[in-house]
């Protein structure tokens, strides 16, 4: 039952999740709360575009006329509206917050859980710090423009309508004069669509290297200082931000060249527009108030313009991030979770039948590997660095599928298996215990979140950290800072060991898992392990002698091929 690691086609989940980054595709789960809000900004629209309207019969029918009763009634008008409308913003504002962040953080969690489904391999592949910078700020700005050119280009599409309309009615001469311009915007922003959308690349790869920087070298800060080398990284950060500057100074250039020209075009027609409708009114041939009220509409009207003409280039700049944030979703998995049955319920008899693996350089670092494993065997494994060790390890917790070959659990393809639920049932113990910001009992029970009290106790105890636990300001919920970083190596250990005990593991895999201890603790933990786990498969990968002792199979993996050993 070979498995091919060539291109495949995308699954159901990650075309779920491309199909998402569409920005139409982001909005479909929220039509009804956006129908809501586009109502309450077109009524916010429509009180705004009644304002001059008033502006212009105040003045044509009350001061002109001299109707001080017009007056009142027509300023008391122009108020209620304003207060209307100054409401309806505020209750918009925090009702479009509410659903931004929703869609957002559904966007978010979408990628996010795409990119579990990758192999360690994509993560050896791309920097943290990129990851991170596209899973933030790309995603955001992919929100951001989805909802913005949503309720931008409605509001805009309407107030502009709305405003030609009444420009209209009040004088069409003016309304052809201000509308002459339109034409040259669009021609402008066309011909600097291209440099806006590079230069807003090479600002957000930018980003991206600064947030790689910190994340490589924040967590490394003790090593940074012990090599006294301080002043160096400043000057990487240093020369990381000046690139950012620079590209960030050359984008904001080319947005107000963008921007400006067409600005300038308005106020050229807003100039003509009060210099015709001028002489009109000195001709007697357009009153006072309609000339102030056209001159407020074409002012509201260069604003949808605007607008519409902003969301066309925002298009541009969120296409970077398009093609960012695509980086990750199209990545395919390595392994396809497509099997029904449950993990054994006892440990298995494991099987390694014909394995092999080749990463992506066709380096083969495994062979025509074959292998029976009893249950409760231990199992030891040396070989030399990037000889295939850390690959079989990985092939048992499938973060990735063999290319040729199978492993068998009692004579059942792995793959067969639900994939979480097997992972569940193994228990990796490493040389870097990975630990989580938060209490004692939060990493122990990280696992096994519904492990009862009473389990955690006895985990703790026979993993015997009771003492470094009792030793601890606030016992077993003290903070153990990021990763772990107020806790000796040993204490990290024995976190792990007590953590794979919670797991109730049908195989529990120590890579190097000791290194870090002195001999008198080695030497301990490992006499303890038999009693720990009584009868639970155990494969144990070391390139030292000490943790192998034990083992009743030894076995070197070597070149990709798999000899045994004699004790």
């Amino acid at each position: 039952m070979p498995a091919s690691n060539g291109s495949r086609a995308p699954n159901a989940h990650q075309r779920r999740v491309s199909q998402r980054m569409k920005p139409a595709e982001l909005l479909r789960p929220h039509r009804a709360p956006i129908a809501g809000l586009l109502v309450l900004s077109l009524g916010v629209s429509s009180l705004a575009l009644a304002q001059p309207w008033l502006t212009k019969l105040l003045i044509d029918e009350g001061l002109i006329a001299k109707d001080f009763n017009v007056v009142l009634r027509f300023a008391g008008l122009l108020l209620a509206s304003a207060v209307a409308a100054s409401l309806a913003s505020g209750l918009n504002r925090w009702f479009y917050t509410r659903l931004s962040g929703r869609i957002l953080f559904a966007l978010r969690e979408g990628v996010y859980a795409h990119l579990q489904r990758l192999s360690p391999a994509f993560y050896t592949r791309n920097r943290s710090g990129d990851i991170l910078a596209r899973l933030d700020g790309d995603v955001a700005e992919i929100q951001r423009f989805a909802l913005d050119s949503l309720f931008a280009g409605i509001s805009g599409v309407f107030g502009l309508v709305g405003t030609l309309v009444l420009m209209l009615l009040l004088s069409p001469s003016l309304s052809l004069l201000a509308l002459a311009v339109i034409p040259l915007q669009w021609l402008w922003l066309r011909a600097m669509r291209p440099r806006v959308r590079e230069r807003a690349t090479g600002v957000r790869a930018r980003a991206s290297d600064i947030s790689s920087f910190l994340v490589e070298t924040l967590p490394a800060m003790k090593q940074i200082q012990a090599a006294a080398t301080t002043g160096r990284e400043r000057e990487r950060l240093g020369g990381l931000n000046a690139a950012y500057l620079a590209d960030l100074l050359r984008l904001q250039i080319t947005e107000f060249a963008t921007a400006a020209v067409p600005s300038n075009l308005g106020s050229m027609a807003r100039a003509g527009v009060f210099v015709a409708g001028g002489w009109e009114v000195v001709q007697g041939r357009l009153a006072l108030g309609s000339l102030i009220a056209f001159s407020s509409y074409l002012g509201m009207a260069m604003g949808p313009v605007q607008t519409l003409l902003g969301v066309y280039m925002g298009f541009n700049r969120v296409k970077v991030s398009l093609d960012r944030v695509r980086h990750l979703t199209d990545a395919l998995p390595e392994v396809e979770d497509l099997g029904q049955l449950p993990p054994p319920t006892l440990p298995p008899a494991i099987r390694l039948e014909d394995l092999h693996f080749a990463h992506g350089d066709g380096r083969a670092v495994l062979e025509a590997v074959t292998l029976d494993i009893a249950p409760g065997t231990r199992v030891g494994l040396c070989g030399p660095s990037g000889g295939g060790k850390t690959t079989l390890v990985d092939l048992l917790l499938r973060h990735h599928d063999p290319q040729a070959g199978r492993i068998l659990l009692d004579g059942n393809d792995l793959r067969d298996h639900a994939l979480e639920p097997w992972r569940r049932r193994v228990a990796l113990v490493s040389q870097d215990t990975v630990l989580f910001r938060g209490s004692i009992l939060e990493n122990l029970r990280y696992a096994n979140p519904e492990a009862s009290e009473a389990a955690v106790h006895e985990a703790v105890q026979r993993a015997q950290l009771t003492a470094f636990v009792s030793a601890q300001p606030e016992g077993i919920h003290t903070q153990i800072g990021e990763r772990g970083a107020r806790l000796s190596g040993g204490e990290r250990q024995r976190l792990a060991i007590a953590r794979a005990l919670l797991q109730d593991p049908l195989l529990l895999v120590l890579d190097e898992a000791t290194s870090a201890l002195d001999p008198a603790t080695e030497q301990e933990l490992l006499a303890a392990l038999d009693g720990l786990f009584p009868g639970v498969t155990r494969l144990v990968v070391s390139h030292r002698d000490k943790p192998l002792e034990r083992a009743d199979i030894l076995l070197e993996l070597r070149e990709g091929q798999l000899r045994r050993i004699d004790p």
